[in-house]
């Protein structure tokens, strides 16, 4: 018996560890190398096509016959609504997303746009009525699968795996595996995260397509397709479910878990499995069971796999003094914990290796947390599996909605679904989340019930960060209904939110404590924090923080979350760096401050050779300048040592020197078409002769698709208008040659010259309120270069002509601005000056159904209502 025991865990923890049977099939890796980054972590050097990722993508459910698909890939992007590519563009490293430096492309997939992925695959050996399944752990957001020119399968969702069986679409020898992926990023109705096409502040940079392991498996004809395991520590048994695919009449399941207990029955139903004397699975103490489950034919194993099973209990409960507290089997355990966004510098969603994915939990807990809160992402499996053996109490929250649209918020519940059940296994995941501060919120009430239906186990939190929604209730009972916590963001905090029955008190976001740590930024303009601290005080910042949160525990919290264990891009409010090397208070020393109020917490330290990273310097380097800029008189111009001491100039106010360090860096560079170097040029280009400018002028193609049309253009434009056209709009009193300056413009830059042109005329005409010619320069500006003008300004230059002119002819160009500013982002606003401007040109009818709009937009007593009145009336609305 004992033999057997031994081979039961060698099974589920060997083989999740375990590399694949196959080695993973590439094609030449001579054109692949990662692109150019700021920063990087220390594993991406230890990245190539042969080693992506190589381990058992799925440990709850391990197999022995896989095949890895991981490495290069052939990828082509073409219009969204374009046929399948005759040629690709090249290579891209699956599962790196196309927009991440370790894909090996580097480039952003736009709305308007299909990403499309090509490898070929060998057919496994289906002898004996074995089946073949294709899987894909995620693929952002719209996936649709061929093999051999035809459809297997498709899936939308970007965080959930799916599977096809592609038996029977299989040829002997060589296959044909394509993938095609439409991925709106923040423009379409799909839940995305933190992910945007125009990464700022605490938005980051999209990843699409691929973005986890893509692995073949073969299985019986019919096999175990999922598991679902349900604790009970006070009745000392597991709820096993063993779900099966394939005809399986005649067959049973049986489970064999590694304390000797066993339980058989049938399959797709419901059976106990006794844990007596339960070793319960606790931070302190994350014991796990490893379980063999097998499916049998009229008594022979036709299929096994090897998963692991934890045995705990949360809930909300009344501590001794009456307070209601979140309770861990049955002992009230505070929740010590931080915000882990799940970014990374070359990899963007995909962490580079696995030991860095392992890495991010073990640092967490080395520096003396109990819990995790992941935000607005779900991770791999293995991420999972990593957090249960470390004992990481696990926060999930649930992607936000994308918007109110009713799509959208089908997606949303759909995906909410597959989540649930994806994630339902893990022992670590101990609360749902499922709205953050007010983001498209809606049907609270009936969502978190739901979500409580579907699955009584854990504790739900209907809505973090109530407080920021500014829609929310007014009525405090409801704010948090039908949750099983009441939680408030504070930022930096701490602060904790009302006491209302059955509800534990939490706070969901707090901190936010930005510490800059030269050389390891993403992006050195942008830094930004809620509050900012030098390296020296952190410290002691820190420490009172948690003094002053210790004394909201006394008084009834019972868990929070800081913001955040690592710096995210320009976000740098991170215990330790974005690329992982620099912690910026010592890990010892951060254990005995969180011992203030979790004692345990002193004894979290990370086995040694776990955890390595610099302790932060607390020197000031800016005591430095004047020393480093007598270097640079005296000659020394290494671009690195030129860069900082630019930002040095610009810290210290410096701006004579500040500009010639910035040119001189410029001008020196061989490869300025970076986002780093891009970002630099953004804050230091004012004018048509700064460096900066030329470098954009000449790398106009290569600029935008780093930087984005739009930033490019702005700084294009506001360079001209700063030099060429600011003298003649200086005072309204000026009528210039606007002729002259066109045939200038216009030939000397383009499209951004001409723009720039019309956008300084309209502005000088309406300051003169020269409406004649207003309108009819706004007019062409808008015809040409509508696209990129917001919403606001078309409807703000209707108004403009609304209130201010009676002839016909102007209020229709205006009405046709108007019209325009409805394509996004509506409000009752723009809806009110288009009725307007309906009403004016004698229209009633068309204006009295558009001011309704406003009015269903925002009823009640306002000043929509009276003109909607005044409308019916045949009145007039305008002075």
């Amino acid at each position: 018996m004992k033999r057997m025991y031994a081979a039961v865990v060698a099974i589920a923890f060997c083989c999740a560890a375990n590399d694949n049977s196959y080695a993973q099939a590439n094609p030449d890796n001579a054109t692949w190398k990662m692109q150019p980054v700021s920063i990087q972590t220390r594993w991406a050097k230890n990245v190539t096509p042969q080693n992506v990722l190589p381990e058992y993508p799925r440990p709850q459910m391990v197999r022995s016959e896989w095949q890895n698909l991981n490495g290069l890939w052939e990828y082509a992007i073409t219009g969204k609504d374009a046929a399948k590519p005759a040629q690709f563009d090249g290579q891209i490293l699956v599962p790196f997303p196309i927009e991440s430096a370790l894909s090996g492309v580097q480039k952003p997939l736009l709305p308007t746009q299909r990403l499309w992925y090509k490898r070929s695959i060998s057919k496994p050996d289906v002898t004996v009525g074995k089946r073949v399944l294709l899987h894909f752990g995620a693929v952002d957001w719209d996936a649709k699968v061929y093999l051999n020119g035809k459809e297997v399968g498709g899936h939308t969702g970007g965080y959930q795996n799916f599977s096809f069986d592609i038996t029977d679409a299989l040829k002997d020898g060589t296959n044909q595996l394509e993938v095609a992926v439409f991925d709106p990023t923040d423009q379409g109705i799909n839940p995305h995260g933190k992910q945007v096409l125009n990464p700022q502040n605490i938005m980051y940079t999209a990843s699409s397509g691929i973005w986890q392991t893509v692995w073949m498996e073969t299985v019986p004809s019919a096999y175990i397709n999922n598991i679902r395991l349900t604790p009970d520590i006070d009745k000392g048994s597991l709820k096993l479910e063993v779900l099966t695919a394939g005809k399986t009449g005649d067959y049973t399941v049986e489970a064999i878990a590694s304390n000797g207990k066993r339980v058989k029955g049938k399959p797709n139903a419901e059976l106990l499995l006794p844990v007596p004397d339960a070793k319960l699975w606790s931070p302190d103490q994350p014991n796990l069971y490893n379980l063999n489950v097998k499916l049998l034919y009229k008594g022979k194993v036709v299929d096994t796999i090897g998963s692991y099973f934890g045995m705990r209990k949360i809930e909300v409960k009344k501590d001794e003094k009456g307070v209601d507290r979140l309770f861990l089997n049955n002992k009230y355990t505070y929740h010590l914990g931080v915000l882990d966004q799940g970014f990374w510098p070359e990899g963007l969603y995909t962490a580079p290796t696995d030991d860095a994915l392992q890495f991010d939990i073990m640092a967490i807990r080395n520096m003396g947390y109990n819990t995790i809160r992941k935000h607005i992402k779900l991770e791999p499996a293995r991420w999972y599996y990593h957090a249960d053996k470390a004992g990481m109490l696990v926060w999930q929250d649930m992607v936000t909605c994308a918007n109110d649209k009713p799509e959208a918020k089908a997606a949303f519940e759909k995906e909410n679904k597959e989540n649930i059940a994806q994630l339902y296994n893990y022992p670590s995941i101990v609360i749902w989340v499922l709205f953050n501060e007010g983001w498209a919120r809606y049907d609270q009430k009936r969502l978190t019930e739901w979500m409580k239906k579907e699955d009584p186990s854990r504790i739900v939190n209907g809505h973090t960060g109530e407080n920021y929604d500014r829609d929310a209730p007014q009525d405090v009972s409801q704010k948090w209904a039908s949750s099983d916590l009441t939680d408030i963001h504070d930022y930096p905090g701490p602060g904790i939110p009302p006491a209302l029955p059955g509800k534990a008190r939490v706070l969901g976001e707090w901190g936010g404590v930005r510490v800059p740590t030269l050389k390891h930024q993403w992006n050195d303009m942008e830094g930004w924090g809620y509050i900012q601290v030098p390296a020296s005080a952190f410290k002691m910042k820190y420490d009172s923080l948690i003094k002053n949160l210790k004394k909201f525990e006394e008084q009834g919290l019972s868990g929070s979350i800081y913001t955040e264990p690592f710096d995210v891009e320009t976000e740098e409010n991170g215990m330790m760096t974005y690329d992982r090397e620099v912690i910026k208070v010592a890990p010892e020393e951060l254990r005995n401050i969180h011992g203030q109020i979790l004692a345990q917490a002193k004894n979290y330290a990370a086995t040694i050779g776990v955890f390595q990273a610099k302790i932060a310097d607390t020197a000031n380097p800016d005591l430095q300048y004047a020393t480093l800029l007598e270097q640079f008189k005296n000659g020394k111009k290494d671009s690195a040592f030129l860069r900082d001491l630019t930002l040095m100039a610009v810290r210290l106010k410096d701006d004579i020197n500040m500009y010639k360090l910035c040119n001189t860096y410029l001008s020196q560079l061989s490869e300025p078409m970076t986002l780093n170097t891009l970002t630099f040029i953004d804050r230091f280009t004012f004018s048509i002769n700064d460096v900066g400018f030329n470098i954009i002028q000449k790398n106009k193609e290569k600029a935008i698709e780093i930087l984005g049309y739009k930033k490019v253009n702005d700084i294009l434009k506001s360079c001209i208008f700063e030099d060429e056209i600011k003298p003649y709009v200086s005072d309204i009193k000026i009528n210039p040659d606007w002729n002259v300056l066109e045939k200038k413009l216009v030939n000397k830059y383009n499209a951004p010259g001409e723009e720039i042109l019309l956008t300084a005329k309209s502005t000088h005409m309406l300051n003169r309120k020269d409406w004649p010619n207003f309108v009819a320069s706004t007019s062409a500006l808008v015809n040409k270069y509508g696209q990129n003008m917001s919403t606001t300004t078309l409807n703000n230059y209707a108004w403009t002509i609304f209130e201010n002119v009676s002839d016909t002819s102007l209020l229709k160009e205006a009405l046709v601005w108007s019209r325009a500013s409805l394509q996004d982002e509506i409000s009752p606003d723009k809806y009110d000056t288009y009725a307007n401007l309906l009403h004016k040109i004698g229209r009633q009818k068309e204006a009295v159904e558009w001011e309704q709009k406003a009015v269903d937009m925002q009823p009640g007593p306002n000043v929509f209502t009276q003109t909607l009145e005044k409308m019916k009336r045949g009145e007039k609305t305008w002075n």
